[in-house]
């Protein structure tokens, strides 16, 4: 089983990327999707984060009100490192549930979608690993756009991450997306050549296929040692 991992920065166009994989028939575990879901009313992650935070976070109907609880961590490395720490056993479970399901599946490529793939150690997982990059001008620009945000505001945003030229030295593969989507979509195309390859004979033993051919074989060889005797 090939597992791909994903990542970037706010504003950097990883989403787009993830999309693009979806939208060629590449299952995707999106580590967001997988956050909000525990933080839902009643979790075990709801819990750990309401007794931490306070019920202030909370809206009307109990549900985390997730606008406000992003604004507290982001302006407050010690409690965005609280939350990680919280968040990131039911976070890492939750993937590999997802992981799971799509083995039993029999898929042999999935892309972990991970804005925190490094920080969270969850790289080790992976190979190859995908970095979605923009300069800090770029990335600073369209995050003010798509959120409206101040300029001193979105710096604290991006700043409270990875730089992405960090990111970039960690990866196998960095796709620049300074440029027009028209470039961002054929640097795609030539990605999802490299990653659609055939897999390695280890990839292979790891999908559900090759476990079962697998223990074919050592049953096979079992019966035919028992012959011999």
């Amino acid at each position: 089983m090939r597992i791909v991992g994903l990542t970037g920065g706010i504003a950097s166009g990883k989403s787009t990327v993830s999309n693009l994989f979806k939208s060629r028939g590449i299952p995707v575990v999106d580590a967001d999707i997988v956050a909000r879901n525990v933080l839902k009313k009643g979790t075990g992650g709801w819990k750990k984060v309401v007794a931490a935070f306070g019920e202030d976070i909370l809206q009307a109907n109990g549900e985390v009100d997730r606008a406000k609880l992003g604004q507290i961590v982001f302006s407050d490395p010690a409690k965005r490192h609280l939350l990680n720490r919280l968040l990131a056993p039911y976070i890492s479970s939750g993937i590999f549930m997802e992981v799971l399901k799509l083995w039993m599946k029999g898929c042999k490529i999935i892309v972990l979608d991970v804005p925190l793939l490094f920080e969270a150690k969850m790289d080790k997982w992976t190979k190859p690993i995908i970095v979605v990059w923009v300069d800090p001008e770029t990335q600073l620009q369209r995050l003010m756009t798509r959120d409206g945000s101040i300029e001193e505001e979105a710096k604290s945003r991006i700043s409270s991450q990875m730089s992405l030229d960090v990111k970039r030295t960690k990866a196998d593969i960095v796709i620049d997306n300074t440029g027009t989507l028209e470039d961002l979509n054929k640097q795609f195309e030539a990605v999802l050549i490299q990653i659609t390859k055939p897999l390695t004979w280890t990839e292979y033993a790891l999908t559900r296929q090759g476990a079962i051919l697998g223990l074919l074989s050592i049953f096979v060889g079992v019966v035919i040692c028992k012959k011999s005797l």
